[in-house]
């Protein structure tokens, strides 16, 4: 669930509702149910074969039947094969009905007739007269993974189904096995739902990083860590967990999953919603954004708020943009935590520098051209350049320099610059959205820089990158790919 702050107006009543779902994704039990197919294609063997694995007892009619169907029939005593063509009394009792047909007439009037005895219908390459689809499948059974794009795109749908398989496990069956023979045990034991969850959490990550079955004496080994954990964090804790620059695949590991354990989320306005949709589905997500220039959720608050939740025994997340110790308020932050005794843990993430230099494909450290990175802020507290910024080693050519929040002090900023000596023709860089898929660059002289973004118009997070090493991003104006404004 979401809900936003009382004190942010956000113009929007109540949490977000979830809509626009293409179809609706079901795992049908077919175990000891009828299901029927129409036609003799090795489309319809496919059909068949994935049925009856499901524990269907299957049906099928067809005149010519292709030579794996008979093939099937013979060696599948759950499979029966019929030489003749299905009538409308053989649907009767169906679960699923499903059928090859050469005309749209000819599908029209199956699926009127399996409907009218009670079974969705499903014509194979005809969604028009289906009432369900059938996705592409990652079969780890008894986990089984199910991928569908509506039919937009079967070329990507088995893209992805190639992509999970190549991240799971090749023992990951053998735990699913393992996590339901367990099931009910673990609930005959009655434990309270922080011990039975930090259960699985411990369970889930062996899983992901076994290189077999699970081992005999594991379960009662998860049990007893499970009870001392669980003790241990009864009054909650807090993790600082750095969100990456924007695009959700920088997201680490260790990130996702305290997302995937969180009862409670606080974001920044920064981190990007594909990524706060990685939380656990039971996680209350409060936006908590602290936006510059603009109407933000008070610091105090904000920790004011994590003590409360972690006080409650709530495992708390502070997602925050790029990684939580750079720029950002981690310090208040922890030493808060600390005095009020509240665990913490600080999950790194990438900052928006290292994310656009990937992006830019430009080492902030190459040889005989950077001696040095440096990382800094052209926004105080009060929303103007710092005055204690070190302008010499600034405005050295032989460093590498990246300023974050620097897009409304841009002028002020190279002007001090220049007038402490750095050469005028010092290749610089601006990028906005920094690894989005609207990221923006704006390349130019550092002297020229200023005119060059003062004549676009700037809606997202910026960086300004100066240094030799940017040279041959100078003069480059690469427009964004889609406009998108940030509150």
């Amino acid at each position: 669930m979401t809900r936003a702050l009382p004190a942010r107006a956000s113009g929007e009543a109540g949490r977000p509702i979830m809509t626009g779902l293409a179809s609706l994704p079901v795992f049908f039990n077919l175990k000891g149910k009828r299901a029927i197919l129409a036609g003799g294609s090795n489309a319809v063997l496919w059909k068949a074969e994935l049925l009856q694995a499901a524990g269907a007892d299957v049906e099928v009619y067809a005149v010519a039947p292709c030579p794996g169907l008979a093939e099937l029939a013979e060696r599948r005593p759950s499979v029966r094969l019929f030489l003749r063509d299905v009538q409308n009394e053989d649907l009767n009792g169906a679960a699923l009905a499903i059928a090859d047909v050469g005309s749209a007439a000819e599908a029209e009037r199956f699926r009127a007739a399996a409907n009218a005895a009670g079974a969705p219908a499903n014509v194979i390459d005809k969604p028009a007269f289906s009432d369900f689809q059938f996705g592409a499948i990652v079969d780890r059974s008894p986990l089984v993974i199910a991928i569908s794009t509506d039919g937009a795109s079967p070329i990507l749908t088995q893209a992805l189904r190639g992509r999970i398989e190549a991240i799971l496990p090749g023992a990951i069956k053998l735990w699913a096995a393992a996590a339901k023979s367990w099931r009910k045990p673990l609930k005959a034991l009655a434990l309270p739902p922080k011990a039975r969850r930090r259960f699985w959490e411990l369970f889930n990550a062996k899983a992901f990083a076994a290189n077999g079955a699970p081992g005999e004496n594991l379960f009662a080994e998860l049990l007893a860590e499970a009870g001392r954990q669980s003790q241990s964090v009864e009054k909650g804790s807090v993790a600082l967990v750095g969100a990456g620059p924007g695009d959700p695949e920088l997201l680490t590991l260790k990130a996702l999953r305290m997302l995937q354990s969180a009862d409670v989320v606080l974001y920044d306005d920064l981190v990007a919603p594909a990524i706060v949709d990685m939380a656990r589905r039971e996680a209350e997500k409060i936006a908590v954004g602290k936006r510059g220039y603009k109407p933000s959720c008070q610091q105090d608050h904000i920790i004011s708020m994590m003590i409360g939740l972690a006080k409650e025994g709530k495992r708390v997340v502070r997602l925050k943009g790029g990684d939580p110790m750079i720029f950002g308020r981690a310090t208040e932050e922890i030493s808060a935590l600390r005095a009020a005794g509240i665990a913490i843990e600080v999950v790194p993430g990438v900052t928006a520098a290292l994310g656009a230099a990937a992006a830019l494909q430009v080492s902030l450290t190459e040889r005989d051209k950077a001696r040095r990175v440096q990382f800094i802020t052209a926004h105080a507290h009060d929303g103007k350049l710092p005055q204690d910024i070190d302008w010499r080693a600034l405005s050295d050519p032989r460093a590498s320099s990246v300023v974050y929040m620097g897009a409304r002090t841009l002028g002020v900023l190279v002007e001090r610059l220049l007038a402490h000596g750095l050469d005028p023709a010092t290749p610089a860089l601006l990028v906005e959205r920094a690894t989005c898929a609207d990221e923006r660059r704006i390349g130019a002289t550092i002297a020229s820089l200023p005119g060059k973004v003062a004549a676009e118009t700037l809606s997202g997070p910026c960086l300004i990158f100066i240094g030799a090493v940017f040279a041959a991003t100078e003069g480059e104006v690469a427009p964004a790919k889609e406009a998108a404004q940030i509150d």
